[in-house]
């Protein structure tokens, strides 16, 4: 039997022993429905039972369990998005390309890429890296193309 989504979410929440409340599965549950990241306020503008201290907790919880990342867009604005299941508790493996649209602000995450390895310098040690580039998504380009 196939397992639903809001069961997924709640499996995730045992797994890194969190409790199972209305309020953080609706954060899991918004945060995966969208394809890009999402700052607080903009979850805050959709989420109007779950006050702003709540939210900042469940996003700190869930980034420090390693459900959820943090990305800057190009303001400086944080924005999350849901972990691959290599990240763990306090070790994120959010290593893969942040594409920050300059028309729609908004921010991808391009898991599928295959980066090449980065290659430090003596006496240096890489806990991580976060990779940004910045431009037009595709639906932002289809649209300035035909407008064009």
């Amino acid at each position: 039997m196939a397992q639903t989504l809001e069961n997924k979410f709640e499996t995730l929440l045992e797994k890194h022993h969190l409790k199972k409340t209305a309020p953080r599965l609706k954060v899991l549950s918004m945060l995966a429905a969208k394809n890009v990241a999402t700052s607080q306020p903009d979850l805050e503008s959709v989420m109007d039972d779950i006050d702003r201290v709540t939210l900042y907790r469940i996003l700190n919880a869930f980034e420090e369990k390693g459900i959820i990342h943090k990305v800057f867009d190009l303001n400086g604005t944080a924005n999350y998005a849901m972990c691959s299941s290599n990240c763990g508790e306090n070790h994120h493996h959010d290593e893969h390309l942040h594409f920050n649209c300059t028309n729609c602000k908004n921010v991808y995450c391009l898991d599928d890429l295959n980066l090449p390895a980065i290659n430090l310098p003596s006496g240096f040690k890489s806990e991580g890296f976060t990779l940004y580039a910045s431009g037009l998504c595709p639906k932002c380009n289809k649209l300035l193309q035909k407008n064009s």
